[in-house]
């Protein structure tokens, strides 16, 4: 084992090395953590749902009726009618066909893959998307080709080198977890129909946030379920609870169901993680509010940190990183509010490319303009 010491004091020296904190207190902007109390700028909590009484109740509720676990797989007897009720409701509000449950997103991405593409298809992706779509199409033996991030002009090029002798699936970010812009869909929709490709977006980071409604980027950029055949996101970001979903048609999910490893094999989510994720739905759809609110938060942080002395990426998103550059330099930053009581992650490579270590500053719904005050003060203390 001295050869995995020698990695991990490597990993310190290089400022690589991550460590866990402890939170000792419900999500939300003021937390616990390492039994200090911090105002936090680090969570995916972008509507402030993940400690909502009426989310709570109905998890609660759910308990007493249907127990802790679900006891088996889906295709066993773990497939309750609060999942089934969950499923309905997920499609509807996405305008999909059907959608089919997962535990994580990761679990949702791998199950996608395995169950449409294998050796001698080709999977195109975005160089930036998120770890779990990366090792999706890894492990599904397709040959992987990777895109700079948003060229679509090169995406382009690829699938004119590869033309359609076996399925070809593109595969990218709604809006991209590190950087916080967003896919130019509309024109990523062109392509794949023009190339005869299946389309997939990864609306992680979009779902219960974006279009009028809160469904995600595609209702904000108004893609039907043929622009976007398969639509992924996850319910434990802004839908404040846990776990994933795939949306699509009717043949989709029923091939997914008889071919994906991880749906098949393995233990179904609590029933009353549907219940939760029902009520906390039902929320988005009546108080939008809270995504005009977030807006209207994300505009003023930006106005507030356009004189700060460091390098801001285009983002509109609830997702606004400060690029520092220097590993050591981003961590030491990160202490340094932490120790002022202000909680932000220093993300480091390989999360994001070599070189641009970041502190990821995230927004909710409930912040309020005061809370933004004390860290943009903070930031120019440190930051000039």
């Amino acid at each position: 084992m001295k050869e995995l010491r020698a990695a991990l004091d490597k990993r310190k020296l290089h400022g690589l090395y991550r460590k866990r904190l402890i939170t000792q207190s419900p999500q939300g902007v003021h937390n616990v953590i390492n039994g200090k109390q911090v105002l936090s700028f680090c969570s995916n909590d972008y509507l402030g749902l993940a400690n909502h009484p009426e989310i709570k109740q109905a998890f609660i509720q759910a308990t007493d009726k249907y127990g802790v676990g679900s006891g088996s797989a889906h295709l066993v007897n773990g497939h309750s009618q609060l999942h089934h009720d969950c499923e309905l409701m997920l499609a509807q509000f996405t305008g999909r066909d059907r959608a089919l449950l997962f535990s994580t997103g990761y679990m949702a991405n791998l199950a996608i893959t395995s169950a449409l593409v294998g050796r001698n298809d080709f999977i195109f992706q975005d160089k930036l998307n998120h770890a779990s779509l990366i090792d999706a199409a890894k492990l599904s033996d397709a040959k992987l080709l990777r895109y700079q991030h948003n060229d679509l002009t090169q995406l382009q090029r690829l699938l004119d080198k590869h033309q359609p002798d076996h399925r070809r699936l593109i595969m990218a970010d709604a809006v991209f977890s590190m950087d916080g812009d967003k896919v130019d869909a509309k024109n990523l929709s062109q392509i794949s129909r023009q190339s005869k490709s299946w389309l997939m977006l990864d609306d992680a980071h979009g779902f219960g946030v974006l279009g009028e409604t809160g469904s995600g980027l595609c209702e904000e950029q108004q893609l039907s379920q043929a622009a976007v055949p398969i639509l992924m996101a996850t319910l434990g970001k802004a839908v404040g609870v846990s776990g994933a979903f795939v949306a699509g048609s009717e043949g989709l999910i029923e091939t997914m169901i008889q071919s994906s490893r991880s749906y098949i094999y393995t233990t179904a989510s609590p029933p009353a993680n549907a219940a939760a994720v029902m009520q906390s739905i039902k929320i988005i759809q009546q108080e939008g509010w809270r995504r005009e609110k977030l807006f209207e938060l994300i505009h003023y942080f930006k106005n507030q940190v356009t004189q700060l002395n460091c390098e801001l990426m285009p983002s509109n998103t609830a997702i606004q990183p400060i690029v520092i550059g220097d590993n050591h330099k981003a961590v030491n930053i990160a202490s340094n509010l932490f120790q002022q009581g202000i909680h932000v992650t220093a993300i480091r490579p390989p999360t994001v490319p070599e070189n641009t270590a970041r502190l990821r500053i995230t927004l909710s719904a409930e912040h309020e303009k005061q809370d933004v005050d004390v860290l943009i003060k903070a930031l120019f203390g440190i930051i000039g």
